[in-house]
Protein backbone atom coordinates (compact mmCIF):
# COMPACT_ATOMS: atom_id res chain seq x y z
CA UNK A 1 0.00 0.00 0.00
CA UNK A 2 1.37 3.24 -1.02
CA UNK A 3 1.61 6.14 1.55
CA UNK A 4 -0.55 9.33 0.47
CA UNK A 5 1.04 12.84 1.57
CA UNK A 6 -2.19 14.93 2.24
CA UNK A 7 -0.41 17.97 2.67
CA UNK A 8 1.31 17.34 -1.08
CA UNK A 9 -1.99 16.23 -2.73
CA UNK A 10 -3.27 20.09 -1.18
CA UNK A 11 0.23 21.98 -1.68
CA UNK A 12 -0.32 23.32 1.81
CA UNK A 13 2.41 23.09 4.56
CA UNK A 14 1.94 20.73 7.68
CA UNK A 15 1.29 23.72 9.64
CA UNK A 16 -1.29 24.99 7.65
CA UNK A 17 -4.00 26.64 9.46
CA UNK A 18 -7.62 25.14 9.51
CA UNK A 19 -8.68 28.54 7.78
CA UNK A 20 -5.71 28.30 4.97
CA UNK A 21 -6.66 24.21 4.96
CA UNK A 22 -10.27 25.08 3.78
CA UNK A 23 -8.83 27.97 1.31
CA UNK A 24 -6.61 25.56 -0.68
CA UNK A 25 -9.37 22.74 -0.58
CA UNK A 26 -12.16 25.09 -2.11
CA UNK A 27 -9.89 26.33 -5.08
CA UNK A 28 -8.78 22.82 -5.97
CA UNK A 29 -12.41 21.17 -5.60
CA UNK A 30 -13.22 23.99 -7.74
CA UNK A 31 -10.70 22.96 -10.25
CA UNK A 32 -11.17 19.43 -10.36
CA UNK A 33 -14.95 18.95 -9.96
CA UNK A 34 -16.11 16.49 -12.89
CA UNK A 35 -18.74 18.67 -13.45
CA UNK A 36 -17.25 21.72 -14.55
CA UNK A 37 -13.43 21.16 -15.14
CA UNK A 38 -11.94 20.35 -18.14
CA UNK A 39 -9.06 19.15 -16.32
CA UNK A 40 -7.11 16.16 -17.41
CA UNK A 41 -8.43 12.98 -15.30
CA UNK A 42 -10.55 15.50 -12.89
CA UNK A 43 -12.58 13.15 -11.59
CA UNK A 44 -9.33 11.13 -9.76
CA UNK A 45 -7.85 14.81 -8.71
CA UNK A 46 -11.32 15.88 -7.39
CA UNK A 47 -11.31 12.36 -4.76
CA UNK A 48 -7.77 12.71 -3.90
CA UNK A 49 -8.54 16.37 -2.92
CA UNK A 50 -11.92 15.24 -0.96
CA UNK A 51 -9.90 12.53 0.73
CA UNK A 52 -6.91 14.56 1.96
CA UNK A 53 -9.03 17.44 2.91
CA UNK A 54 -11.48 14.87 4.60
CA UNK A 55 -8.66 13.60 6.45
CA UNK A 56 -6.90 16.68 7.91
CA UNK A 57 -9.87 18.75 8.54
CA UNK A 58 -10.67 16.92 11.96
CA UNK A 59 -8.33 17.55 14.18
CA UNK A 60 -8.40 13.87 15.80
CA UNK A 61 -7.66 12.43 12.13
CA UNK A 62 -5.62 15.02 11.53
CA UNK A 63 -3.32 14.27 14.58
CA UNK A 64 -3.19 10.53 13.87
CA UNK A 65 -2.22 11.28 10.65
CA UNK A 66 0.86 13.48 11.89
CA UNK A 67 1.63 10.79 14.43
CA UNK A 68 2.64 8.32 12.08
CA UNK A 69 3.37 9.74 8.82
CA UNK A 70 5.72 12.13 9.44
CA UNK A 71 8.51 10.22 7.92
CA UNK A 72 6.99 8.79 4.68
CA UNK A 73 7.07 10.54 1.26
CA UNK A 74 4.59 10.58 -1.60
CA UNK A 75 4.13 7.15 -2.97
CA UNK A 76 6.37 5.26 -0.26
CA UNK A 77 5.40 1.49 0.41
CA UNK A 78 3.22 2.06 3.72
CA UNK A 79 2.16 -0.76 6.25
CA UNK A 80 0.40 0.56 9.64
CA UNK A 81 1.05 -0.94 12.95
CA UNK A 82 -1.74 -3.73 13.35
CA UNK A 83 -5.04 -2.90 15.08
CA UNK A 84 -4.35 0.52 13.84
CA UNK A 85 -7.02 1.26 11.49
CA UNK A 86 -9.43 0.28 14.64
CA UNK A 87 -8.34 3.15 16.28
CA UNK A 88 -10.22 5.45 14.30
CA UNK A 89 -13.66 6.14 12.75
CA UNK A 90 -15.16 5.48 9.67
CA UNK A 91 -14.59 7.95 6.41
CA UNK A 92 -17.06 10.06 5.05
CA UNK A 93 -16.93 8.24 1.80
CA UNK A 94 -15.52 5.49 -0.51
CA UNK A 95 -11.71 6.64 0.09
CA UNK A 96 -8.07 4.52 -0.86
CA UNK A 97 -6.88 1.60 1.08
CA UNK A 98 -4.56 3.96 2.79
CA UNK A 99 -7.43 6.37 4.10
CA UNK A 100 -9.37 3.41 5.11
CA UNK A 101 -6.64 1.54 7.06
CA UNK A 102 -5.52 4.81 8.76
CA UNK A 103 -9.08 5.33 9.66
CA UNK A 104 -10.40 2.54 10.41
CA UNK A 105 -12.76 3.13 7.23
CA UNK A 106 -13.53 -0.85 6.25
CA UNK A 107 -15.18 0.57 3.20
CA UNK A 108 -12.47 -0.55 0.71
CA UNK A 109 -11.14 1.74 -2.22
CA UNK A 110 -11.04 2.81 -5.75
CA UNK A 111 -14.59 3.25 -5.93
CA UNK A 112 -16.54 4.79 -8.79
CA UNK A 113 -17.96 7.84 -9.66
CA UNK A 114 -21.42 6.17 -8.43
CA UNK A 115 -20.10 5.33 -5.04
CA UNK A 116 -17.78 8.43 -4.51
CA UNK A 117 -19.43 10.68 -1.68
CA UNK A 118 -18.21 13.99 -0.94
CA UNK A 119 -20.14 16.55 0.88
CA UNK A 120 -19.98 20.22 -0.83
CA UNK A 121 -18.73 22.94 1.54
CA UNK A 122 -20.74 25.86 2.54
CA UNK A 123 -19.84 28.91 1.07
CA UNK A 124 -20.15 32.90 2.71
CA UNK A 125 -20.02 35.67 1.09
CA UNK A 126 -21.28 39.38 1.35
CA UNK A 127 -24.51 41.01 0.04
CA UNK A 128 -24.85 45.03 -0.08
CA UNK A 129 -28.29 46.37 0.11
CA UNK A 130 -29.54 49.95 -0.46
CA UNK A 131 -31.66 50.90 3.38
CA UNK A 132 -34.72 51.01 1.05
CA UNK A 133 -34.60 47.26 0.57
CA UNK A 134 -33.94 47.03 4.12
CA UNK A 135 -37.25 48.38 5.15
CA UNK A 136 -39.47 47.31 2.18
CA UNK A 137 -37.96 44.13 1.45
CA UNK A 138 -36.95 43.03 -1.95
CA UNK A 139 -35.92 40.57 -4.66
CA UNK A 140 -32.54 40.27 -5.82
CA UNK A 141 -30.77 38.66 -8.58
CA UNK A 142 -27.59 37.65 -7.80
CA UNK A 143 -24.40 36.11 -9.88
CA UNK A 144 -23.38 32.67 -7.69
CA UNK A 145 -20.09 33.79 -5.62
CA UNK A 146 -16.60 32.98 -6.70
CA UNK A 147 -16.46 30.19 -3.50
CA UNK A 148 -18.83 28.40 -5.33
CA UNK A 149 -18.12 26.03 -7.86
CA UNK A 150 -21.91 25.74 -9.46
CA UNK A 151 -22.05 28.61 -11.69
CA UNK A 152 -25.14 30.98 -12.82
CA UNK A 153 -27.25 33.00 -10.93
CA UNK A 154 -29.91 32.94 -8.13
CA UNK A 155 -32.55 34.56 -7.16
CA UNK A 156 -32.96 35.84 -3.00
CA UNK A 157 -36.03 36.89 -1.37
CA UNK A 158 -34.45 39.76 0.86
CA UNK A 159 -37.07 40.20 3.70
CA UNK A 160 -38.44 43.19 5.00
CA UNK A 161 -36.69 44.50 8.11
CA UNK A 162 -33.64 43.06 7.48
CA UNK A 163 -30.34 44.45 9.65
CA UNK A 164 -26.43 44.41 8.79
CA UNK A 165 -24.87 41.18 9.74
CA UNK A 166 -27.54 39.20 9.77
CA UNK A 167 -27.55 36.21 7.05
CA UNK A 168 -29.66 34.78 4.74
CA UNK A 169 -29.25 30.50 4.13
CA UNK A 170 -30.01 29.34 0.66
CA UNK A 171 -29.84 26.05 1.51
CA UNK A 172 -27.95 23.50 -1.48
CA UNK A 173 -26.52 26.63 -3.66
CA UNK A 174 -22.40 26.17 -1.96
CA UNK A 175 -20.49 24.10 -3.53
CA UNK A 176 -21.11 20.89 -5.26
CA UNK A 177 -20.20 17.91 -3.46
CA UNK A 178 -20.14 14.59 -5.14
CA UNK A 179 -22.87 11.89 -4.87
CA UNK A 180 -24.17 14.00 -1.74
CA UNK A 181 -26.06 16.83 -0.88
CA UNK A 182 -24.45 20.77 -2.15
CA UNK A 183 -23.69 22.80 0.80
CA UNK A 184 -25.19 25.94 1.84
CA UNK A 185 -24.59 29.79 0.34
CA UNK A 186 -24.92 32.52 3.26
CA UNK A 187 -25.28 35.86 2.15
CA UNK A 188 -24.25 37.93 4.78
CA UNK A 189 -25.92 42.01 4.76
CA UNK A 190 -24.61 44.68 4.51
CA UNK A 191 -26.98 47.94 4.16
CA UNK A 192 -25.17 50.34 1.69
CA UNK A 193 -24.84 53.89 3.77
CA UNK A 194 -27.84 56.20 2.56
CA UNK A 195 -27.35 60.11 1.48
CA UNK A 196 -30.09 61.37 4.27
CA UNK A 197 -30.71 58.64 6.54
CA UNK A 198 -28.78 57.23 8.79
CA UNK A 199 -29.57 53.39 10.27
CA UNK A 200 -28.31 52.52 14.04
CA UNK A 201 -29.57 49.00 14.84
CA UNK A 202 -33.03 49.28 13.26
CA UNK A 203 -33.87 52.70 14.55
CA UNK A 204 -33.65 55.54 11.70
CA UNK A 205 -31.96 58.81 12.12
CA UNK A 206 -32.78 61.95 9.72
CA UNK A 207 -30.98 65.38 10.20
CA UNK A 208 -33.75 68.35 9.75
CA UNK A 209 -32.76 71.66 8.42
CA UNK A 210 -35.00 74.45 10.44
CA UNK A 211 -35.22 78.21 9.76
CA UNK A 212 -34.33 80.05 13.29
CA UNK A 213 -37.47 80.97 13.10
CA UNK A 214 -39.42 77.71 12.59
CA UNK A 215 -37.57 77.02 15.81
CA UNK A 216 -37.76 80.29 17.96
CA UNK A 217 -41.69 80.45 17.41
CA UNK A 218 -42.79 76.78 16.07
CA UNK A 219 -44.35 75.41 12.78
CA UNK A 220 -45.21 72.43 10.50
CA UNK A 221 -42.84 71.17 8.33
CA UNK A 222 -43.11 68.44 5.61
CA UNK A 223 -40.30 65.41 7.00
CA UNK A 224 -39.68 62.39 4.87
CA UNK A 225 -39.90 58.60 6.04
CA UNK A 226 -39.41 55.70 4.36
CA UNK A 227 -42.97 55.31 4.05
CA UNK A 228 -43.58 58.39 2.88
CA UNK A 229 -44.08 62.13 3.77
CA UNK A 230 -45.94 63.36 6.90
CA UNK A 231 -46.18 65.98 8.62
CA UNK A 232 -44.27 67.40 11.54
CA UNK A 233 -45.21 69.99 14.65
CA UNK A 234 -42.09 71.96 15.67
CA UNK A 235 -42.15 72.83 19.08
CA UNK A 236 -41.58 76.50 19.87
CA UNK A 237 -38.06 77.15 21.19
CA UNK A 238 -36.89 73.88 19.62
CA UNK A 239 -32.76 73.38 19.73
CA UNK A 240 -29.76 72.57 17.42
CA UNK A 241 -29.62 68.78 17.91
CA UNK A 242 -32.93 68.18 19.30
CA UNK A 243 -34.35 65.11 18.73
CA UNK A 244 -38.22 64.27 17.85
CA UNK A 245 -39.19 60.64 17.94
CA UNK A 246 -41.28 58.87 15.12
CA UNK A 247 -42.57 56.04 16.95
CA UNK A 248 -42.13 52.76 15.16
CA UNK A 249 -40.84 53.83 11.52
CA UNK A 250 -38.05 52.47 11.45
CA UNK A 251 -37.15 48.89 10.32
CA UNK A 252 -40.23 47.26 10.56
CA UNK A 253 -40.01 43.72 13.22
CA UNK A 254 -41.64 41.94 15.91
CA UNK A 255 -40.95 45.65 17.82
CA UNK A 256 -40.00 48.08 15.00
CA UNK A 257 -37.80 50.63 14.78
CA UNK A 258 -37.96 54.50 15.43
CA UNK A 259 -37.12 57.57 12.76
CA UNK A 260 -35.52 60.53 15.11
CA UNK A 261 -35.72 63.63 13.50
CA UNK A 262 -32.78 65.68 14.58
CA UNK A 263 -33.14 69.54 14.04
CA UNK A 264 -30.31 71.69 12.69
CA UNK A 265 -30.97 75.31 12.57
CA UNK A 266 -29.88 76.65 9.56
CA UNK A 267 -28.96 80.59 9.92
CA UNK A 268 -29.33 82.62 6.46
CA UNK A 269 -26.90 84.05 4.64
CA UNK A 270 -26.14 87.81 4.87
CA UNK A 271 -25.62 88.16 0.96
CA UNK A 272 -27.71 90.83 0.36
CA UNK A 273 -28.35 94.61 1.66
CA UNK A 274 -31.99 93.97 3.39
CA UNK A 275 -30.28 90.57 4.56
CA UNK A 276 -27.35 92.75 6.82
CA UNK A 277 -30.34 95.07 7.64
CA UNK A 278 -32.17 92.60 9.33
CA UNK A 279 -29.08 90.75 11.55
CA UNK A 280 -28.39 94.44 12.22
CA UNK A 281 -31.71 95.11 13.74
CA UNK A 282 -31.60 91.87 15.36
CA UNK A 283 -28.16 92.67 17.65
CA UNK A 284 -29.33 95.99 18.51
CA UNK A 285 -32.94 95.03 19.55
CA UNK A 286 -32.85 91.45 20.93
CA UNK A 287 -31.32 90.87 24.50
CA UNK A 288 -29.34 87.62 23.13
CA UNK A 289 -25.85 86.75 24.16
CA UNK A 290 -25.37 82.73 23.17
CA UNK A 291 -21.55 82.43 25.53
CA UNK A 292 -23.42 83.86 28.71
CA UNK A 293 -23.13 80.71 30.23
CA UNK A 294 -19.26 80.94 29.44
CA UNK A 295 -18.40 84.12 31.14
CA UNK A 296 -17.47 82.92 34.62
CA UNK A 297 -15.28 80.43 33.31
Amino acid sequence: MEYKDYYKILGVPRDVSKEDLKKAYRKLARKYHPDVSKEANAEAKFKEVGEAYEALKDPEKRAQYDQFGSNYQNGQSFTPPPGWGQQGSAGAGNFSSFFDNMFGGGMGGGGGRDNFYAQGEDVNTKITITLEDAFQGAKKTIRRPSGSNQTGTLNVKIPAGITTGKKIRLSGQGMAGMGNQPGDLFLEIAIAPHAHYRLENKDIYLDLPIAPWEAALGAKVTVPTLAGKINLKIPAGAKSGQKMRLKGRGLPSKEAGDQFVVLQIMTPPADSDTAKQLYQQMAEELNFNPRETLENL
